[in-house]
């Protein structure tokens, strides 16, 4: 989806920034460092770091021994970087996020959303998180169902075990139960 996102983008005065979230990696990722790798990614989009940007990271600097700026300041310059553009922000599996950073993240990306109308958001995760996105986004949210189809798993597992270096490590019993068990796992992941 990025990739064909970012082809149409090309040659249009369009900015792209992507998150990608990990679960092993919960507690890094803060509310203020998933801002921050969104801006970053816009900045560099823009070619000319706007005036008021370069100003708020020289404020810092007079800190005792400089700080980054905090998580106003971010939500502040994500603003004005989506405002110069359209812009886009991907953000992959958003379920994974620890819920307090996912609160806070929400409602800072509403608050971009609020003074940057050409934005857009597009936000994957499993279907708990939909009733949180309606509210933060205050029903401005368009959701698409996608569920995993048993014969796609299969056909991946497939492709997999061929792949396999070590074939005579299996037989063929347990390649029938990793076939079977797998696919019935994983869809009641995605009820």
């Amino acid at each position: 989806m990025i990739d064909s996102l970012c082809d149409r983008a090309r040659g249009q005065n369009v900015a792209i920034a992507c998150l990608y979230l990990d679960f092993a990696a919960r507690q890094e990722q803060s509310s203020t460092s998933m801002l921050g790798a969104l801006l970053k990614q816009l900045v560099i989009g823009l070619g000319e770091v706007p005036g008021e940007m370069v100003q708020a990271y020289e404020e810092q600097k007079n800190f005792i021994g400089g700080r980054r700026p905090q998580h106003s300041d971010i939500v502040e310059m994500l603003q004005t970087a989506s405002s110069k553009k359209r812009t886009f922000m991907c953000i992959d599996a958003l379920d994974e996020c620890v819920p307090e950073h996912r609160v806070k993240l929400l409602n800072s990306l509403n608050k971009i959303l609020q003074k940057s109308p050409g934005t857009r958001i597009f936000v994957t995760g499993r279907p708990h998180i939909q009733p949180e996105l309606g509210r933060r986004f205050s029903g401005r949210v368009m959701s698409l169902s996608m569920g995993t189809k048993r014969d796609d798993i299969i056909r991946y597992l497939r492709s997999r075990l061929e792949e396999d270096t070590t074939p005579d490590a299996m037989n063929s019993s347990l390649e029938a139960e990793i076939l079977k068990k797998i696919p019935e796992d994983v869809s009641e992941m995605y009820v």
